[in-house]
This record gives C-alpha cells, structure tokens and sequence, in this order.
C-alpha cells in the first residue's frame, strides 16, 4: 500500500470555499475530468447534512504496460460522497475509483474546516493499494504509478481551486457581496 498526503490553507472563508467545491469542474486545469454527474442528493431532517453522490468520468493517458498487464482503457470512473455539514461547518469528500477497482482501489479523503473567519484548512489523503499479492514486483510498481499520477493531480487540482475561489471571490467583490 502506498500513501499522499496534503493539507494546506485557503485564504477564504469555509463558506466560499464549500460553494467553490461545486464549480471546480469543469477546468481546463483538469481536463483529465471530463464528466461529473450528480447520482443523489439529499439534506439530513434532523442534522441538516447535505449528502451528495458523483459520479466523475475521466481520461488520462495510461503506460502502455499497465494496459497491456490488466486491460482496460484511458477512461475511468470514480464514486465521490460529499458530507457539508452547516452547522459544524465542516466538508468531507470521500472518493474511490470504479475502474480496474478488481486490480488496485485509490481511496480518497478530503476535509475543508474554518480555521477563522477568512481561512480555511484543506487536508487530503489518498491509500493506494494494488491487488495482485502474487505479483508484488508488479504490484509495487502500479502503486508507485497511482501515487505519482495522484499526485500530479492533486497539484493541478489545487490549482484550479485556487483558479475557482480567485473568480468567484472577484465576482462576489464586484456585486458587493460579502460571504
């Protein structure tokens, strides 16, 4: 198993950064994101947690060996679970992939908490395990790829948020409208 981990601050507020969440895609900053649907969404009675269910297809150019060892194809699928909490003001995501999920899982865990009026925290985790115990070589190296190409897309998301909360945070300031 391989790990990633993040965690940094936004210089926004939690509530611009929980709207943000909403227009990262699309981006041209992760164009690897072609498609976003939304499965569910519902608001807990009792706690008023919004629960809302993706599903995010993306394209990413795959090493030839990997095809070659397990099939598949450049596109991919993955299960994202979003938990906005108002009244804790804490935002969970959590998302796992779909795609080649018999050959290596990548689980991902993304927490957004106020730091104070005007920032926000990000944290971000990711495990990535490969399934194949009898080829650990093989194995080693999926992993070693799933964390390299994780994290390359982590940087670009991080960059495109940044991109998402910079607009909206103009726009808002132009309307005269305060989070």
């Amino acid at each position: 198993m391989h790990f990633f981990s993040q965690a940094f601050t936004y210089e926004h507020p939690w509530s611009h950064v929980v709207i943000g969440m909403w227009h990262k895609y699309p981006n041209p900053k992760c164009s690897h994101v072609i498609s976003i649907d939304v499965i569910d969404r519902s608001v807990d009675p009792k706690t008023g947690i919004i629960r809302t269910e993706r599903v995010l297809g993306c394209k990413q150019k795959t090493p030839a060996w990997i095809v070659k060892l397990f099939g598949g194809s450049e596109d991919a699928f993955v299960r994202e679970i979003s938990f906005v909490d108002p009244s804790t003001q804490n935002a969970t995501i959590t998302s796992v992939n779909l795609s080649l999920s018999q050959f290596a899982t990548c689980f991902e865990r993304i927490q957004y908490s106020p730091m104070s009026q005007t920032r926000t925290s990000f944290s971000q985790t990711a495990e990535v395990q490969a399934r194949m115990a009898v080829w650990r070589a093989a194995a080693d190296g999926l992993e070693r790829w799933l964390v390299q190409r994780f994290e390359q897309n982590a940087q670009l998301g991080k960059s495109a948020f940044t991109d998402v909360l910079r607009k909206l945070w103009e726009e808002r300031q132009l309307q005269g409208v305060h989070p």
